[in-house]
């Protein structure tokens, strides 16, 4: 019995004791409120549904809940049912109750985990949208990692997830990157406020190979050179990069075409007409202080030229055009003021402002040796994703900037994520599956097949494991509702524990001429469950399930 039948079952006890007494069973909350005690001496689950039923329904809390446990104990799977505090219902389950949620893993196969209660969403998911005027730095590894994660977990609850990335191929930050490129290749120091690092020089002679003689054009057709050429050059790189690190994107956006192809220009027409937009000083404003700015933004200039945030705008309404009913931005900490404005925007064309949604990622850190690195060899000035990765692998490097809230700063002490310790979190929780996988391939060398009975797994251990188990889906479903995948993470590290455990205390395959008996056969039914989940979380993550360590 997993979680949710069981907290069904409990809400279906309430409304049955409430009928039979003549209490409102209007008072009765939407869930049963059963989660897992802190203390496993508790119980193996425990409501609070008493609690938050008995004052609507007029009548005593803990007279309520001993009501409810005196029915729950007649009710199959139920072992005990006793009442603590003010009125919570801890519960044990029969052990064949409990062990049905090792056959519900099995029975599912990979869709356990999975919901549709986001099916019908069209989901576009823009993250990374890095500059491309150098390599990635850790801001975008770590959107890379989370925004991947991210539409896995929404995919997995039944979304339909476009992965978009945002090329701002547009404005004064490619002037600057073609100048520093020109520059490099007439063997120049940076101009002011441009861009350093040996990449620079290393995109410069390529593309002065694929454009011999680019530099004796005249100075308008070398920049335009150096700009198509050279910008093209850092796509490529940034894309194979991105590919590298196990991320994929379905829709590669590019700013220049909304100038190029006039949607800039009928999103502002279209913002006029209906009065979304003001003119004062000479220019447009939109009015994102309704939405919670701090400030009015400029739309268009008093000099008649489109401000950033007029791409922006057209962005926006190119995604709805598309069908997207939910457009979600995933942007750097220095990007706070995007969100009244994107959210302005929408209520702008008339839509609720709650399609968009923008998560803001905080910066993240290395430390090696107990000191931040400061610099890349070979961006100079930042620390790239390549440098990451070059240091711990991908695996990690992803599992690391994915397992924490993206509200938080992040520093990654590459020493720890090197190491093959159990304080290594994702060697932790690997090192759990290939664990496994060994053991499977040590049963099949015994002949010994997994079994089906699941009341013999009666060890607190093996309840430990079965009951974390039954809780993935509900961990992907919060996951996805609530935009962390970083849940996923620390709950495959929790199972990791479990498992462990349950692996020192309980001897899954018989000794020398031990004969299997059906509790090893249902125990390899656990460790194939086991297996199975932490091979799917995993992969929600982007992260490798190793058969061998």
């Amino acid at each position: 019995m997993n979680p949710d039948v069981l907290a069904d079952l409990v809400r279906d006890v309430a409304r049955d004791v409430l009928t039979r007494r003549g209490l409102d069973v209007s008072a009765l909350p939407a869930d049963g409120g059963v989660e897992r005690p802190r203390n496993p001496e508790h119980g193996d689950y425990a409501t609070n549904i008493a609690l938050r039923t008995a004052k609507k329904a007029g009548v005593n809390p803990r007279e309520l809940a001993g009501w409810l446990a005196e029915e729950l104990t007649t009710r199959d799977g139920i072992a005990s049912a006793e009442i603590a505090g003010p009125g919570f219902i801890n519960l044990r389950l029969a052990a064949d109750a409990q062990g049905a949620i090792v056959g519900e893993v099995l029975a599912a196969g990979p869709a356990y985990g999975t919901g549709d209660e986001l099916a019908g969403r069209n989901v576009n998911l823009e993250f990374v949208s890095a500059n491309p005027t150098g390599p990635l730095h850790l801001g975008g590894a770590r959107w890379a990692a989370v925004g991947d994660a991210l539409g896995r977990v929404l995919s997995a609850r039944g979304a339909k997830v476009t992965r978009e990335y945002y090329f701002n191929d547009a404005g004064a930050q490619i002037d600057r990157f073609v100048a520093s490129l020109v520059a490099a290749a007439q063997g120049e120091p940076a101009p002011e406020n441009g861009y350093g690092g040996a990449y620079v020089g290393e995109i410069a002679q390529r593309v002065l190979a694929a454009e011999p003689g680019v530099l004796e054009l005249e100075p308008q057709r070398r920049d335009e050179a150096f700009r198509r050429v050279g910008v093209g050059f850092m796509f490529t790189e940034i894309k194979e990069r991105l590919a590298d690190f196990g991320t994929e994107f379905d829709v590669w956006f590019h700013e220049q075409s909304l100038h190029e192809s006039g949607a800039v220009e009928a999103a502002v027409a279209a913002l006029k007409e209906n009065g979304s937009l003001y003119e004062a000083d000479g220019a447009w404003w939109l009015r994102s202080t309704d939405q919670g700015d701090d400030k009015d933004r400029v739309v268009i200039k008093s000099d008649g030229r489109p401000a950033y945030i007029a791409g922006d705008i057209a962005y926006l309404r190119d995604k709805r055009a598309r069908g997207f009913d939910l457009c979600i931005y995933m942007l750097g900490a220095d990007h706070h003021g995007y969100v009244a404005r994107l959210k302005a925007a929408a209520a702008a064309f008339g839509d609720d402002p709650a399609v968009v949604e923008v998560l803001i990622g905080q910066l993240v850190n290395l430390v090696k040796d107990g000191k931040p690195v400061r610099m890349s060899k070979r961006a100079g000035t930042v620390v790239t994703m390549d440098d990451l990765v070059d240091a711990v692998g991908v695996d990690a490097a992803r599992y690391s900037l994915i397992r924490s809230s993206v509200d938080s700063a992040l520093d990654i002490d590459l020493d720890l994520l090197a190491s093959r310790t159990n304080e290594n979190p994702v060697f932790y929780v690997q090192y759990a599956h290939a664990r496994l996988a060994s053991l499977a391939r040590g049963a099949a060398d015994l002949g010994i097949d997994q079994g089906d009975g699941f009341g013999l797994l009666d060890h607190p251990r093996e309840g430990d494991l079965i009951r974390t188990l039954g809780e993935f889906g509900e961990v992907v479903r919060s996951a996805a509702e609530l935009r962390e995948p970083h849940r996923v993470a620390r709950y495959l590290e929790q199972l990791a524990g479990a498992y462990h455990k349950f692996y020192d205390s309980c001897r899954v395959l018989p000794q020398g001429d031990e004969d299997g008996t059906d509790l090893h056969r249902a125990r390899l039914a656990l460790c194939a469950a086991t297996r199975q989940v932490l091979a799917a979380g995993l992969g929600l993550l982007g992260v490798s399930a190793p058969e061998r360590m």
